[in-house]
């Protein structure tokens, strides 16, 4: 009895694992963030069990409680269970309560890696989010707090850091996110690149300023997960 934490990547099918795509053709239930489309889900074995247990902001969405208890429960019917989520597992990808669930019953899991989002959206970009004398550090961070709100960043560190800022989930709050990091002595002109969809055909690219971002942004109207990217490793705007 074991389950596979398998991250998904960023929507490309073809920037799955090998063993992310194995695990799913041979899987007997897989339990899938919402966001996983319908090209990757198209791989799962058509016996298989497809549950759908996605958490969207605004909609109904199972809670993480309710996700470990199927996790468990389905494990321990002896079915090979494949828990697939979105782009890498370990980053804001909610692992660490399914693993711990997954202790408290005793039973044995692998973490399969994925692809990222700000691997996917440089790659986009044909950029480098670490360069020379420009942006020797990558901080990846989310936009979208636990408590509902701006999460408790040291923004006055992450605005000096000089480096390539990753923000996930950064949409709902982002004029709140952006004040945040002005105040804290980031350029007004600091250049950003919002990639919606990343790696997908419908794949958005957006490039702005930090201080016109919230503008820009909202006129984009974007309907998609979007990643944002702030720095000068992104170039002149």
């Amino acid at each position: 009895m074991k389950v596979f934490l398998v991250g998904a990547g960023p929507g490309d099918p073809d920037l799955l694992t090998l063993k992310a795509a194995r695990l799913l053709t041979n899987a007997d239930v897989v339990l899938h963030d919402s966001l996983i489309g319908p090209a990757i889900l198209a791989l799962i074995h058509p016996a298989a069990d497809i549950i759908d247990v996605g958490k969207r902001c605004g909609k109904i969405s199972t809670s993480q409680a309710e996700i470990c208890r199927l996790l468990v429960e389905t494990a321990l019917t002896g079915k090979r269970v494949v828990r697939l989520k979105g782009g890498d597992p370990t980053i804001f990808g909610r692992l660490t309560e399914e693993m711990e669930a997954l202790r408290q019953a005793k039973i044995t899991f692998e973490v399969v890696p994925g692809v990222t989002a700000a691997s996917a959206a440089a790659a986009a970009l044909q950029t480098s989010l670490t360069q020379r004398n420009v942006a020797r550090t990558l901080h990846i961070v989310t936009g979208h707090g636990a408590e509902r709100g701006l999460p408790v960043h040291n923004w006055a560190a992450l605005a000096q850091a000089g480096g390539t800022l990753a923000i996930y989930m950064g949409s709902k709050y982002l004029p709140g996110l952006v004040t945040k990091l002005l105040a804290a002595g980031a350029s007004a002109e600091l250049p950003v690149v919002a990639v919606e969809w990343a790696s997908l055909p419908e794949q958005q690219i957006i490039r702005t300023s930090l201080v016109k971002l919230p503008e820009v942004l909202a006129k984009a109207d974007p309907n998609g997960p979007v990643l944002l990217l702030v720095g000068l490793a992104l170039g002149s705007i």
